[in-house]
């Protein structure tokens, strides 16, 4: 069971981006204290939702503030950005930590960020398989042409290249970042499971909807002619939400109390690039709902409903929003609570 935070800078009512951008990195630093496994950060443009706008940004500087823990991006929307530009960056976050860098990549939402980066409806609708076949391409081999219909260019020399990891004894370790996609759909589930790549599957999910996801991306990849051994090992993650307090009644108060004021705020500032109306969650009903299938609750609890989860559902990497109160102490102790109480009670 490797468990993880997900942290999204979460910018609550009276607070401003700086707060919310320490209490983010301070999470992360308690994370590894703790001897948690990773840290998954989010990014979002123009929306108090979360303040984080480049999500490999912040990774570089929490990789360089750490030693041991693994930092990933959760996700870097591909339709706002160029796969190869990416596709550097994640190279070279990978060779200078030694490894520890994890790319999760996603499709986002039909923001108004794809207006402003340039990519327009099209890249959002019809353009991540391009852009991610260009990526793994770029990750993968010593030169890469662009020969789609969005990215055209000739052949170039991959520097640095990501699968020639220096093990710090003069010898090389093969092999790039993990690639991690985020999928909300069968036809997201089918592309990452066609390219052998593990899924991150929302917070919103119950375990019954991810045991399916699963059951899809397995059979989708044995039927793309990956091997058993591989889509055994496939280490799917499970986003979800983690409050430890010794009663539960407090923890699921602690996040009934500060959440919806964040999620009504930060939802409501969305906005769609063609007009579009969505219709967003009620604040309260989704915190409430969080409350009861993921983590909150005494360390007993959230072991147990962790341990359920990947049961179902066969998912034992977990990354968990800590930062629910809105508070930088509370988080902190939350993060703390989580690897030195939680943890031990599953291995």
């Amino acid at each position: 069971m490797r468990v993880g935070t997900f942290v999204l800078a979460a910018q609550f009512p009276g607070q401003g981006p700086g707060e919310a951008l320490y209490r983010a990195i301070r999470s992360a630093e308690v994370a590894e204290e703790s001897g948690l496994d990773s840290v998954w950060l989010a990014e979002h443009h123009f929306v108090p939702y979360g303040v984080c706008p480049s999500a490999v940004t912040l990774a570089a500087l929490l990789l360089g503030r750490t030693r041991r823990i693994r930092v990933g991006t959760a996700v870097s929307v591909l339709p706002t950005q160029h796969p190869v530009a990416l596709g550097e960056q994640a190279a070279l976050l990978h060779l200078t930590s030694g490894g520890r860098f994890i790319l999760g990549v996603g499709r986002g939402g039909p923001w108004i960020d794809l207006e402003v980066f340039g990519g327009g409806l099209e890249a959002y609708e019809k353009g991540f398989p391009e852009s991610l076949g260009l990526l793994l391409d770029w990750l993968r081999e010593p030169r890469v042409a662009g020969r789609g219909e969005r990215y055209g260019f000739p052949e170039v020399a991959v520097v640095p290249r990501a699968d020639e990891l220096f093990d710090g004894e003069g010898g090389e370790n093969p092999g790039g970042p993990e690639v991690v996609v985020a999928c909300t759909s069968p036809k997201s589930v089918r592309l990452a499971a066609g390219n052998g790549l593990p899924m991150l599957l929302g917070m919103h999910c119950g375990d019954e909807e991810k045991a399916e996801m699963v059951g899809l991306w397995r059979t989708a990849a044995l039927a793309a002619g990956r091997s058993p051994e591989s889509v055994r090992q496939a280490g799917h993650v499970s986003a979800g939400v983690a409050q430890i307090a010794d009663r539960a009644e407090d923890a699921t108060e602690t996040l009934v109390k500060a959440m919806p004021g964040w999620l009504r705020q930060g939802l409501d500032a969305h906005v769609t690039v063609d007009g579009r109306h969505r219709v967003m969650r009620d604040p309260v009903g989704y915190t409430e709902m969080l409350c009861g299938i993921h983590p909150v609750g005494p360390p007993r609890l959230a072991a147990d409903r962790l341990a359920a989860t990947a049961e179902r559902t066969g998912i034992t990497r977990f990354a968990l929003l800590v930062e629910g109160s809105g508070d930088l102490v509370a988080t902190e102790e939350n993060v703390a609570r989580l690897g030195t109480e939680v943890l031990p009670l599953l291995k």
